[in-house]
């Protein structure tokens, strides 16, 4: 697939994805840049194994504060490290979730079929906010509406995403809506 570009109106910027999907797996770059909830610059390298599942999420971010640095890493049997430390509050866990990216939203959807098939799932994530990298525990739940609509919910938030064939996000009220080639 080529480049993926979303207006990210929670950040008031702009994201550009290059993903890369196979046979249940996803490999991304991307980069991003936005100036709430302050200016910031972020790339990214996203990693999945069989299924989907997040190997690995490599995040840099430089802000007026200087640079930071994320290696976070999933060992296949539901342990996490960022930075080499071990995550205990995201034992269990099967996905990261980097904030303000839609890109992210893609794995559990594909893993469930939840963008073409009926169902509900709740998730636990290993949530990265922007631009600081801290790495929370998320719970999040996806629900499927119909075909391309899912509904995503973490604690009072509710937003319905629309997705196209592939399960790449097309519009994430209140976060990101892709952007089109004239």
């Amino acid at each position: 697939m080529s480049a993926i570009t979303w207006e990210v109106c929670a950040g008031r910027g702009f994201e550009t994805a290059w993903p890369e999907q196979g046979e249940g797996v996803l490999r991304a770059r991307g980069r991003a840049v936005g100036i709430e909830p302050e200016p910031y610059w972020v790339t990214y390298e996203l990693d999945t194994a069989d299924g989907f599942v997040t190997r690995s999420l490599r995040v840099a971010a430089e802000t007026a504060g200087g640079l930071r640095t994320l290696d976070l890493r999933h060992d296949g049997h539901g342990r996490w490290t960022a930075n080499g430390e071990p995550l205990p509050d995201v034992d269990g866990a099967l996905d990261c979730d980097l904030g303000l990216c839609p890109l992210t939203n893609t794995m559990p959807v594909l893993r469930h079929g939840l963008h073409r098939e009926s169902g509900e799932r709740e998730f636990l994530m290993a949530w990265v906010s922007v631009p600081d990298l801290a790495v929370r525990p998320s719970r999040q739940t996806y629900t499927h509406l119909r075909p391309g609509r899912v509904r995503f919910a973490s604690g009072d938030f509710r937003s319905d995403l629309e997705f196209d064939e592939e399960g790449f996000v097309v519009d994430y009220p209140q976060l990101a809506t892709r952007l089109t080639a004239r």
